[in-house]
């Protein structure tokens, strides 16, 4: 049985995604953005391997989030869950960077160089990140017009990239995206189209199966289904580029293989 962390995962698709591996027998270990979230989670507290608490828009609780994971031990997998959906304005984290951005690319990004390398990624992306193309001039929105759609595209393109660049870079771990679809969740809403089980059902596979078809790397997913994602996600050269912005905003080094 395997050890998965998942960010995110006091509510919607992460805590389906811990409920179905739990009840498969696996391990999981939680993340809660706060200590109320987590006493909330009532009685999956009590099978779970543990619970990790920190806020993804403030870099030093990022940074305390991989500490206290790194404590419990090293990961089978991690599930890159969290993320927001639509911020009204750019906002601005403790570091003075865009809510959107720290959140669902540096926090993403942040985790993976501090967290001990497991064995496979699942970052969680959006069909939307098709949108999200030409990011790099101003990554941190510094100096456009806030766009909440388009940064919501841009981080979501930014997360396929990183898990691409993975696959490249670190060729003992098996990295791949996922688009869940339109679920409905609190983020999702009552009108969407995709049951949350389903939206579930491919980052919990990749995370443990032992199928041939899910022992790949460098992907993206639909639905149990490999499709091709944006042309910049895949080109190496804008990923290094991505990696460099990132490195410098956080301060945090990749490290290589």
């Amino acid at each position: 049985m395997a050890t998965i962390f998942i960010t995110g995962s006091t509510d919607g698709l992460g805590r389906a995604a811990a409920q179905s591996l739990l009840d498969q027998g696996h391990r999981v270990v939680l993340h809660a953005r706060t200590a109320d979230r987590a006493d909330a989670l009532g009685e999956l507290r009590s099978r779970v391997q543990g619970i990790v608490v920190g806020d993804l828009k403030s870099a030093a609780e990022t940074k305390a989030i991989a500490d206290q994971v790194n404590a419990i031990g090293r990961m089978d997998a991690i599930i890159h869950n969290a993320g927001v959906y639509m911020r009204p304005s750019r906002g601005a984290t403790p570091e003075g960077h865009a809510e959107t951005l720290a959140i669902n690319t540096l926090a993403p990004y942040m985790l993976t160089a501090l967290i001990e390398r497991p064995g496979r990624l699942v970052y969680l992306s959006s069909g939307l990140h098709r949108g999200g193309e030409g990011s790099l001039g101003d990554l941190d929105w510094s100096k456009r017009p806030w766009d909440s759609a388009k940064a919501y595209a841009e981080s979501k393109l930014h997360v396929v990239a990183l898990a691409f660049a993975l696959a490249r870079r670190w060729p003992k771990v098996l990295s791949n995206a996922v688009d869940p679809g339109w679920v409905r969740t609190k983020m999702g809403g009552a009108g969407a189209p995709v049951d949350i089980d389903t939206g579930q059902r491919t980052q919990t596979w990749l995370a443990v199966s032992q199928e041939p078809a899910a022992l790949v790397t460098g992907r993206y997913w639909h639905h149990l289904e490999q499709q091709q994602p944006a042309s910049e996600a895949t080109d190496p050269t804008f990923q290094d580029a991505l990696i460099g912005q990132l490195s410098k905003l956080t301060g945090v080094e990749l490290p290589e293989v």
